[in-house]
């Protein structure tokens, strides 16, 4: 039986949609969530991107990695986090989104060599780059490849560095045990290697579709 604190609670949806609201979005991230509505790209939702401000600027992150370019809405909210030396290299294989992205961070005045952009799939670039030396990685790309880029997050992250899984309860389904689609298994298999591997230690947020949380153990 629930104890009083796990139980549902009837207002949930209303704080939910409160929290997801809490931090009032500026014009230029308003545009560049227009521009993925327009292109048909999926952009994070406005509490993921104030979460990933305040985890960026809580990690002291000054290297960043970001699978999923999409139009700028995630990047924007990375490099506002990671202070005036922060690089953001971010990688996607839609370049019509890319060149939106581009505008976005252009619109923010932000300098253009903090936002490396790398037109490419994610699995063709990961191996590219060198080991153990960022500070956070954002995987937000192709959900059925994520075992894979974690593989490769790892990889590049320094000890105590921060992992971020966005849509990790992917669209409520990982909680149903029914749901045995390819997208829901590989967000399933993500949370449980990253539970049970001992490389992390880690945390499931509710925020958006699901965040999970890692910090790199060693």
């Amino acid at each position: 039986m629930p104890t009083p604190s796990s139980r549902p609670s009837s207002k949930q949806p209303a704080s939910w949609a409160y929290a997801e609201q809490f931090v009032p979005e500026d014009e230029v991230l308003q545009r560049a969530r227009a521009r993925a509505a327009e292109l048909g790209v999926e952009a994070v939702s406005p509490g993921v991107a104030a979460t990933l401000t305040v985890l960026a600027a809580a990690a002291r992150a000054r290297t960043v990695v970001e699978v999923g370019t999409g139009t700028g809405v995630s990047l924007l909210s990375l490099l506002r986090g990671t202070g005036e030396d922060g690089v953001v290299t971010t990688i996607d294989p839609d370049g019509e989104a890319q060149r939106a992205a581009r505008e976005a961070v252009a619109e923010d005045g932000i300098r253009s060599n903090r936002a490396r952009f790398i037109n490419g799939r994610a699995l063709e670039v990961l191996p590219r780059l060198t080991d153990a030396t960022y500070d956070l990685v954002l995987l937000d790309g192709d959900e059925r490849e994520n075992s894979a880029y974690l593989e490769q997050a790892h990889r590049l992250l320094r000890a105590g560095g921060l992992l971020v899984v966005d849509d990790a309860l992917w669209k409520g389904r990982v909680t149903d045990p029914a749901a045995r689609d390819a997208s829901t298994a590989a967000q399933r298999e993500v949370a449980r290697v990253v539970l049970e591997d001992g490389n992390w230690f880690p945390t499931l947020v509710p925020s958006g579709d699901g965040l999970l949380l890692a910090v790199k153990n060693g």
